[in-house]
């Protein structure tokens, strides 16, 4: 499978089998190919050739399906932009890429001409607008042939800003992750994703190859709402999305939350922080099919981990495998995983050890652009190493307690934030939250909880919420202070923004912990 031909190898082998549906409007494979065909085109007229960066900001639409494989025609290399960015923001990543071409969606061309000033780009660089229209006036035009080695996608992560940090996947390592996706997660052509994260994000995007691999269904959801989400997930029969945190706590809390909606659900995916098995039950009754816990990074493809039951513990009490299906997860197909400490030794499997996980596979990137130190840094004698630290277990389930650099340091203990918020997040009245570690001139570090109340409560019972740490955390790892907030940062793939959280805390300090 190669990323350059596999819509056309999709569109001749099932022509009339219905790709996307947008706006109630279909359109088939064959159509789509023309889409295609015709954006491609439209950029080689405007002298985008194999290798030139096309840097998109477009919602979730047909028009990203189109950009995806237009560029991969052409042998391009996608760079999508995080729509919710200011162009400030947005500029550090385009400066240091220097794509040939910009393309943008009429409601983001704003952005994408302040961007470009701010990037310092002459005037003769330009955005081209892409519409709802399909494009037209195709020309005869075959697909590239990709190494294996050949860049497809440019993924700039969170903070790029004076830093930027372009991640590069390959056009193995696009086509390795949808294989182990197919296979992992069972897809085939009776398949419909739910587009509802972002598809600039990796979260969503794998999704577009794995998906049109099988002649599957997409659909789009361009802003989340839990309404709309319910409406588009019962009208067209979804069989499948992944929701980052943040949208499936709204979904299942919802009013219109009714398994009845969600008829053809197979499966529903989220990752990204930690879930309590209370809480994978709810999801579970809303959606009335099996949760999966995944785990990934845009450098990895980005899945490494997933939480499907094994086999060898399928008759255990559902009780307990609903606790597995919680975990970060085991390895997926194709993955070599390994936990290790500071002297890059194997720990052991005792669910209580804490390493660094490390992986190798064809679905790592093999790099930064145009960033050798940072490259050297995480990448190092075939591993690359994640800095999320976990445990795991006798079975091989991984369970993420932390990332490296979020770990809290109080009173000489190590305090991984995620065991706290797992409890914190139990707590009835609280819908968000997250641990964090604040000044505090006795201890180094106090363990700090900062929580969004559920809608239907106005004040948070802090002795309550104290108690309830107290009877399931060791004292050093309980929250002594607690912040309620109205709402929580995120990125712009959605996640709670931790590092903005905790910059309000340590902002004027010249020694951070």
């Amino acid at each position: 499978m190669n990323p350059a031909g596999l819509l056309e190898r999709t569109a001749r082998v099932f022509p009339d089998r219905v790709a996307l549906v947008e706006g109630g409007q279909a359109r088939t494979y064959s159509q789509l190919w023309e889409d295609v065909r015709g954006r491609a085109a439209e950029w080689r007229r405007v002298g985008v050739s194999s290798g030139d960066r096309i840097a998109a900001l477009l919602p979730n639409s047909r028009r990203f399906l189109e950009a995806t494989f237009a560029a991969a025609v052409l042998g391009a290399v996608l760079m999508p932009g995080n729509t919710r960015l200011q162009p400030a923001d947005w500029s550090g990543a385009l400066a240091h890429a220097r794509p040939k071409l910009g393309v943008a969606g009429l409601e983001h061309r704003a952005l994408a001409e302040a961007a470009g000033r701010a990037a310092g780009f002459p005037r003769s660089w330009s955005w081209l607008a892409v519409d709802d229209a399909p494009p037209s006036g195709n020309e005869p035009l075959e697909s590239v042939s990709l190494a294996p080695e050949a860049p497809v996608n440019l993924y700039y992560t969170s903070g790029t800003t004076g830093h930027p940090k372009g991640v590069v996947l390959t056009a193995q390592n696009i086509t390795t992750h949808a294989l182990m996706a197919i296979a992992e997660l069972g897809l085939d052509e009776r398949d419909v994703w739910l587009h509802a994260a972002p598809m600039f994000h990796l979260a969503d995007a794998w999704a577009i190859w794995a998906i049109t691999a099988v002649a599957g269904r997409h659909v789009f959801l361009p802003t989340f709402e839990p309404a709309a989400f319910w409406q588009i997930v019962d009208e067209q029969a979804v069989t499948m999305t992944n929701l980052v945190p943040t949208m499936l706590g709204r979904a299942v809390r919802h009013s219109d939350a009714d398994p009845r909606r969600a008829h053809a659900f197979r499966r529903i995916l989220s990752g990204g922080a930690p879930i309590a098995p209370a809480l994978v039950e709810q999801v579970e009754s809303a959606f009335g099919c099996e949760y999966v816990q995944t785990y990934g990074l845009t450098e990895t493809s980005p899945y490494l981990t997933m939480s499907m039951v094994p086999r060898e513990l399928a008759s255990e009490p559902e009780s307990d495998r609903r606790r597995i299906r919680a975990r970060t997860g085991r390895p997926v197909i194709g993955i070599s995983l390994r936990l290790v400490d500071e002297l890059g030794r194997d720990v052991p499997r005792d669910d209580r050890t804490v390493g660094e996980i490390v992986v190798r596979g064809p679905t790592v990137s093999p790099g930064y652009y145009r960033a050798a130190e940072l490259t050297a840094a995480a990448f190092r004698d075939g591993w690359f190493y994640t800095g999320d630290l976990a445990v795991w277990d006798r079975w091989g389930s991984v369970n993420i307690v932390d990332r490296k650099k979020d770990v809290i340091l109080s009173g000489g203990e190590n305090v991984y934030s995620a065991e706290v918020e797992a409890v914190v997040l139990a707590y009835p009245s609280i819908a968000e939250g997250i641990v964090i570690g604040v000044p505090d001139d006795d201890l180094g570090e106090r363990v700090c909880a900062v929580v969004v109340l559920s809608d239907e409560v106005e004040t948070l019972d802090v002795d309550g919420f104290l108690g309830w740490c107290r009877e399931r955390l060791t004292g050093f790892k309980r929250p002594r202070r607690v912040e309620v907030v109205e709402e929580l940062p995120r990125t712009g793939s959605g996640k709670l923004d931790k590092r903005a959280v905790r910059e309000k805390f340590w902002a004027g300090r010249d020694r951070r912990i």
